[in-house]
């Protein structure tokens, strides 16, 4: 019943928000899910097979099924829904009942994260919630200290695609720092190659390649190769910006040394900078928060009570993309954990 009351107060403030009642398929297509999320996706999936033997799951996640809506309804403008319900995952808290907000299309980022959470804070604020502390990151900026780094494409890509898995995100630090990645007789060999082919047509073609093409890719495979100490220069950086933890009020000081320091320009979000609208809140800025779920690609933050997470939200632009949009298309949602209140 507790849960119940919540549940109403918190939709109540949604909608005078702004924010239109939706509701999303509890079953979900297994194969489409996994498709496009990853095999490693299914592991946590709380699948059965229906009358046809096809492989169904119950909704992991609450932004991913409204956002399946939003895809199956060919929807092409701003959505701003709230919805309560629960999602289910083998891993963890098999069933978590949530209350949450989702804006999908709208072209305002900056107004839209601000709205998000102040959204999440009003409302925690009417159910008499106090003493909060909110943790935010912003996966946006790591991205945009790894491609100010001096490091060929496919290891940024690396790097920020493996950002969430922080065991296989360290051994690649440490293949960077050792070198371990680089075969010096392939390199030389590759070299070789490189240097034969410049000799002939570049429309001439090998296994239906151009010559061109093929000499395109080797120009960028044969300046992969570090000098030992540039990788372990490169990863000492990493480290040193994954260690950024302060308070809000502090960010563009730390920032700013940091960029002096390793002669970067990395510039920060200034929808982080604009939170300091909330100046009765605890509001704390670390750069290695938010791993922990892969579609986040911006902003990202938690309310926590006493180390309990009540709320927790961020910008997801890329998701509806990877369940099928032909495009990328701007959302940030947020929800609350109505157990932990």
């Amino acid at each position: 019943m507790k849960s119940k009351k919540f549940s109403d107060q918190i939709l109540n403030s949604f909608i005078k928000k702004g924010f239109k009642f939706s509701e999303a398929e509890i079953l979900l297509d297994t194969d489409y899910i996994v498709q496009r999320s990853g095999e490693s996706f299914r592991k946590n999936l709380l699948t059965f097979e229906d009358e046809n033997g096809k492989s169904i799951c119950l909704r992991p996640d609450l932004t991913i099924a409204f956002c399946l809506k939003y895809l199956n309804e060919r929807k092409e403008k701003l959505s701003k829904i709230c919805y309560q319900g629960r999602s289910f995952q083998k891993i963890g808290e098999i069933i978590t009942k949530q209350a949450g907000i989702e804006i999908i299309g709208s072209r305002n980022n900056l107004r839209d994260d601000e709205l998000i959470i102040k959204t999440i804070i009003d409302t925690l604020e009417k159910l008499n919630v106090k003493n909060i502390k909110i943790n935010i990151g912003d996966i946006g900026l790591f991205n945009s200290f790894i491609d100010a780094l001096n490091l060929p494409g496919r290891w940024k890509l690396r790097l920020k695609r493996h950002f969430w898995r922080p065991v296989y995100f360290e051994e690649l630090l440490k293949r960077l720092e050792t070198n371990s990645d680089v075969d010096v007789i392939t390199v030389d060999l590759d070299k070789k190659r490189y240097n034969e082919m410049k000799s002939l047509s570049g429309e001439d073609k090998i296994a239906k390649r151009k010559i061109s093409e093929i000499l395109e890719r080797f120009d960028k495979k044969i300046k992969d190769p570090r000098p030992i100490t540039q990788g372990k220069k490169i990863v000492k950086k990493i480290r040193e910006f994954l260690k950024i933890n302060c308070s809000l009020k502090n960010l563009e000081n730390e920032i700013l040394n940091f960029n002096k320091k390793n002669k970067l320009n990395i510039e920060i979000n200034s929808n982080l900078i604009r939170l300091k609208k909330f100046p009765k809140y605890k509001i704390n800025f670390n750069s290695n928060f938010g791993r922990n779920i892969e579609y986040y690609t911006g902003f990202v933050f938690e309310v926590l009570k006493n180390n309990k997470q009540l709320a927790a939200g961020g910008r997801y632009d890329n998701l509806l993309k990877s369940l099928g949009s032909k495009k990328s298309i701007s959302a940030v949602g947020a929800a609350i954990n109505l157990k932990n209140l």
